[in-house]
């Protein structure tokens, strides 16, 4: 009889995309974001959207430094992934050049921004959940948006307005993405602790559902 203990080889990368993919499906498909990609909301609702992720990655880069030698979280700490110079180029696109003046977060915004933050300095393998969970989305769903909202509202391809979805230091993501997953694999943490990063990047999904929900809110749609 094999006594042998059973060992469960699935990648860790693989373990957090399967573990995550309902909450991931339920915020890419919110009304907000549905209406936003169908062309149904107007050009104030993408600019409102782009007003609450640079909380959250105001929230993400300003730990990003400090974590740059943590043996979890520092081998994800990557300059052509940061996102805030381009984020400030694009509201000031969409919002004049005093759009810092008119700053706001919603509550749903300013809570996904502080558990961000509390995870940044608290706990590097929480980080490293939202870290996956932001710019690998916006490696590729990102590209989604960036193609619709140029088709609405005229931006030019790739330019102001959209620069926060082009990465211009990666010329290959599909590359990049195996390279990121290949990190994933080999985060150096305990089963336990893995299994408490696959829960965080649940929860990082359902705080950005939230933020969908109150701009959905801000922005309902009408008939």
């Amino acid at each position: 009889m094999d006594t042998t203990p059973f060992m469960d080889t699935t990648p860790f990368s693989a373990a957090i995309r399967a573990a995550s993919q309902e909450a991931h499906t339920e915020a890419e498909t919110s009304p907000f974001m549905g209406a936003l990609l169908a062309g149904s909301l107007g050009i104030a609702a993408f600019a409102r959207y782009t007003e609450q992720l640079y909380f959250v990655y105001e929230a993400l880069e300003s730990g990003a430094e400090r974590l740059r030698d943590d043996p979890v979280a520092g081998p994800f700490i990557r300059p052509e992934l940061l996102r805030l110079p381009q984020l400030e180029r694009d509201l000031a696109h969409l919002r004049g050049p005093d759009w810092r003046a008119g700053l706001t977060a919603l509550p749903a915004t300013a809570e996904y921004a502080a558990r961000v933050r509390a995870c940044a300095a608290d706990w590097p393998g929480g980080y490293v959940a939202h870290h996956y969970t932001r710019y690998l989305g916006d490696l590729s769903g990102g590209q989604i948006i960036r193609d619709r909202a140029e088709r609405a509202w005229g931006f030019a391809r790739k330019g102001d307005g959209v620069r926060f979805y082009v990465f211009e230091g990666i010329p290959n993501p599909a590359a990049f993405k195996r390279e990121y997953r290949a990190l994933l694999d080999a985060v150096p943490a305990d089963e336990l602790e893995r299994q408490r990063i696959v829960a965080e990047c649940g929860r990082a999904f359902e705080l950005n559902t939230r933020v969908f929900g109150a701009l959905g809110e801000q922005f309902p749609l009408t008939a």
